[in-house]
């Protein structure tokens, strides 16, 4: 008798679900797609090398149609599921539910051509009881949802590779579009223009510190002689004075102390109290969008981290399916969550009624829940097993599919009018404001974030003391506080996921690919949770806007994804759709050759921001500013000066490029002589930010020591004697307890501090915020040795398993995404089905890490054997570059991307 061959995506899901199907049941993983367009000229067909649309993928000549390949690295797969379907009696597709899962069970489909009959099976959680029901209720392969993915993927290739080879001739070299990647720059580069236009208000106000009885509380002046007193939001940006029509008081400096003076001397009254009930509903369980929002404020987890750590709880069970626009729960989920609440808050805080909410998303689809721990009874997040990111985001889950079904919170907030004499100045009127929370309700359990991390979250009480009308509080403290307004926030992730769903530019699913395409492009800096454009992302913007402004207009893009709903629909006609939009006189094909000659690549890599003596331009190793001065000669003559990577559109004003251009052309700027050496020490700016050396390049002297700034070092408070110190590390420490040298240094990856244990073995630590390289001691940098050693992505160890005889590196242990797996150096293995953190041996994790290094799938070296001695240690900085440096760094992007012009662009389609 025959088997059923289940196909799914990952491994781990196969793992998950094979545990629930009968002994019969096969299961296998198609790791992903199996099936694509070419991503570069080596992938197309010999049958179509010559034919001029292969590159691109897509036939525009014959009804658009797509050429499909399997990739190199995905060839044994098919053969192995091809072999895996030899004596099956039936095929079950069950990858995942939603557009993107279609697409992959047909691609299977046309590859594997099975005889045997073929169901879809789907499911949105990973559990016993979905499971069998997705046994029971298989349905044929839905061909809208291939056909609506399969229009989609067609238009991203036709975008994305016809916009990108002009930006690589009009800009530089390794640059993408996309046709949502470039809307969301966009988005970027006109918040960058916003806080680069800004301009900063100043204004004053009163603070005071009132006693009521025993109660203390603070009151803000709102009105002086019946005027409402300005505050932030009557600025202009863009001016920095008042708005236009504005009717509010403007304090100046002089005017709030004198009446500090005077309202601290006289009586305060209590002009009115109010008292107002209101009460606060939960908000709906998550979607992808509002997980991706909250993970990133609450845990800072990246769009890109969320997705990948959802995936991993889904696919082990832990959760529904993470790619949804639907805030339904199914009637079991409600009946696990109001148990929860039960069990947990107490009836007391269970709704009236069970509730359900309503998706307002427009063109919601994808599958049909919201994300949900799995499940007719939620398991607690202490009773999961998880730790880490994976903790925290179920952790996250739970709370919000629980508070879902508590009651609301009931609240009253409180208001108190206060009056007070200003003398001169007149009548001064105060206002304290409060809150108390009559019942916490679903508070008890889940209170949702803000961009703002100022912004005090709903669940904190602000009690005020007893006060009627008439009262009169001592007035113990009068503070006059001057402000400046701040310019417009960047986009955190969460505030640009937000933001792009809210327009309805493409889908919830696809914003950690493109945002982490954004930051991998070069478009923009990630740091502090802000993302920041470059330079490169204004030139860009600039382009496009000028020559090709609707495919970066967020309602054009909002009403072409309309359009690819209503082709999946069966709305619209998907031919005639891609026709008027690539071809015709209109047509994007036409376009980008009619505007080809007319954009000057000199303009397009120009950038020119107002304030500034130069222009910045895009150059082959990044950007730089540009110049013209008169040389001794009387000749006019260009200067160019790289800029630093850490400089932003926004924060180049014109003192900046001042200081950098004349650094650049009267030299650099000397600290003072190096008393050992007798040699000059002068501060640089190169690309990869400030940097100090000791001497100038001559013949005798081609590479002078230099070393960069730690992170956070200001240059102009840098001293003589810091920039001294930092020339000469790495600095001895010590000898370690238990033998060998101790080093501080600072390397590419910041400050570290090293163990040299003898027969070149080293041992790395990364120095914390709080460590200051320079004045690091034996006694901490010991304390940090004794820490557990992180693995990729920041997992420490579970446990270090052993050193095989003759090798210098131990095994370890981790538990990642996608289960446990055993490290040494840099090669990775799974642990095999049934083995476990208890159970695994040396003699097994050697086994399993030769076989992994023998498939080719990582370094050649055999686990085991000594690691060839390294040139250099790991964590040491390559010497900074020369402003006037002519060669590229070899990690520079260009130099990655030159092998082939079409990979470059492969998240373009995106």
């Amino acid at each position: 008798m025959g088997h059923t061959l289940v196909i799914v995506e990952s491994p781990t899901k196969a793992r998950t679900i094979r545990a629930f199907l009968p002994k019969d049941f096969k299961v296998e993983a198609s790791m992903g797609h199996v099936r694509d367009l070419p991503n570069n000229a080596s992938e197309i067909p010999a049958a179509h090398k010559g034919e001029k649309w292969a590159n691109l993928g897509v036939n525009t000549a014959a009804n658009f149609e797509p050429l499909y390949v399997v990739p190199k690295d995905k060839k044994k797969v098919v053969k192995e599921l091809k072999d895996a379907l030899k004596g099956a009696d039936q095929l079950l597709l069950a990858t995942d539910e939603d557009r993107e899962g279609e697409s992959i069970s047909w691609h299977l489909l046309q590859l594997l051509s099975p005889k045997v009959p073929v169901k879809r099976m789907v499911f949105h959680e990973i559990t016993k009881e979905a499971i069998s029901r997705a046994l029971e209720d298989t349905r044929e392969l839905d061909m809208e949802l291939v056909h609506a993915q399969e229009t989609r993927r067609i238009l991203d290739r036709l975008v994305g590779y016809t916009l990108s080879p002009l930006l690589w001739k009009k800009v530089a070299w390794g640059l993408s579009a996309g046709r949502v990647q470039s809307v969301a720059v966009r988005l970027l580069v006109q918040r960058e223009r916003a806080r680069r236009a800004f301009r900063s208000g100043s204004y004053w106000d009163l603070k005071a510190r009132l006693e009521q009885g025993e109660g203390v509380f603070e009151a803000k002046l709102s009105h002086l002689q019946g005027e409402r007193i300005a505050g932030g939001s009557d600025f202009d940006e863009s001016t920095g004075g008042l708005k236009d029509g504005s009717k509010v008081r403007l304090l100046s400096e002089g005017e709030a102390r004198q009446l500090q003076v005077q309202v601290q001397a006289n009586p305060w009254k209590v002009g009115s109290v109010e008292e107002k009930a209101t009460v606060r509903k939960p908000v709906p369980p998550f979607t992808t969008s509002t997980l991706q929002q909250e993970s990133n404020r609450k845990l800072r987890l990246s769009a890109r981290e969320t997705m990948r750590t959802a995936q991993g709880l889904y696919e082990r069970g832990f959760i529904t399916y993470m790619r949804t626009d639907s805030v339904h729960l199914s009637e079991q989920a409600i009946n696990a969550a109001r148990s929860c609440v039960s069990e947990k808050y107490g009836k007391d805080y269970l709704s009236p009624s069970p509730r359900q909410f309503s998706t307002k998303s427009r063109n919601a689809q994808e599958a049909h829940e919201a994300i949900r721990p799995a499940g007719e009874a939620f398991r607690t997040p202490n009773g999961t097993g998880l730790d880490g990111k994976d903790l925290a985001l179920y952790e996250l889950i739970w709370k919000r599919t629980v508070a879902s079904q508590m009651a609301d919170a009931r609240l009253t907030m409180l208001a108190v009018e206060l009056e007070a004499d200003g003398g001169a100045l007149g009548p001064a009127q105060f206002r304290a404001s409060g809150k108390r929370i009559d019942f916490a309700g679903f508070f008890r359990a889940y209170v949702e974030g803000s961009d703002d991390p100022d912004a005090a979250l709903e669940g904190q009480e602000l009690l005020l003391p007893a006060l009627k009308v008439g009262d009169s509080p001592d007035c113990k403290s009068v503070e006059a506080l001057g402000h400046q307004t701040q310019p417009p926030a960047r986009y955190s992730e969460a505030a640009l996921v937000k933001m792009l769903e809210k327009e309805g530019i493409g889908r919830p699913s696809t914003y950690a690919s493109i945002i982490g395409t954004i930051v991998d492009r070069g478009y923009a800096t990630l740091a502090n949770n802000s993302l920041t454009p470059s330079f490169t992302a204004f030139a860009v913007t600039a382009l496009l806007e000028e020559h090709f402004p609707d495919l970066v207009d967020t309602s054009f893009t909002a009403r072409m994804e309309n359009t690819l709903d209503e082709i999946s629909h069966g709305q619209v006609q998907w031919l005639p759709y891609l026709e008027s939009f690539f071809k015709g006189e209109k047509g994007l094909e036409t376009q980008v050759q009619q505007r080809e000659g007319d954009i000057d690549p000199g303009v397009s890599r120009t950038v020119e921001l107002e304030g500034l003596p130069c222009v910045v331009r895009i150059g082959r190793f990044g950007a730089y500013l540009e110049t013209k001065r008169v040389a001794e000669d009387g000749s006019e003559e260009l200067l160019k000066a790289t800029l630093p990577q850490e400089i932003t559109p926004a924060d180049l004003d014109g003192e900046k490029a001042e200081l950098i251009l004349r650094q650049k052309a009267d030299g650099p700027e000397s600290l003072g002589d190096d008393p050992e050496s007798g040699e000059q020490v002068y501060l640089l700016f190169g690309q990869y930010g400030p940097y100090v050396q000791r001497g100038q390049v001559s013949d005798e002297n081609p590479k002078p020591k230099r070393a960069s700034l730690p992170k956070g070092a200001k240059p102009e408070d840098l001293t003589l004697e810091d920039a001294i110190a930092l020339l000469r590390l790495p600095r001895q420490l010590g000898d370690h307890p238990e033998g060998g040298r101790v080093e501080a240094g600072l390397g590419r990856f910041g400050p570290y501090v090293v163990h040299h244990k003898g027969k070149g073995e080293k041992d790395y630590r990364s120095l914390k915020a709080e460590d200051d390289v320079l004045v690091v001691g034996l006694e901490r940098a010991v304390e940090l040795f004794a820490m557990p050693k992180k693995g990729r992505g920041g997992r420490t160890a579970l446990k270090e398993i052993g050193v095989p005889e003759g090798a210098e590196e131990a095994i370890q242990l981790f538990d990642g995404p996608y289960g446990l797996y055993v490290k040494q150096g840099k090669v990775n293995a799974s642990l095999p089905e049934g083995t476990t953190a208890d159970t695994i041996t040396l003699e097994q994790a050697v086994e399993l890490l030769a076989a992994k290094a023998a498939s080719g799938k990582a370094a050649g070296r055999k686990p085991g054997a000594k690691k060839p001695a390294a040139k250099k240690p790991a964590a040491k900085a390559p010497a900074a570059k020369d402003p006037a440096a002519k060669k590229a760094p070899a990690t520079t992007k260009t130099g990655r991307l030159r092998a082939s012009a079409v990979r470059v662009i492969r998240a373009a389609d995106s």
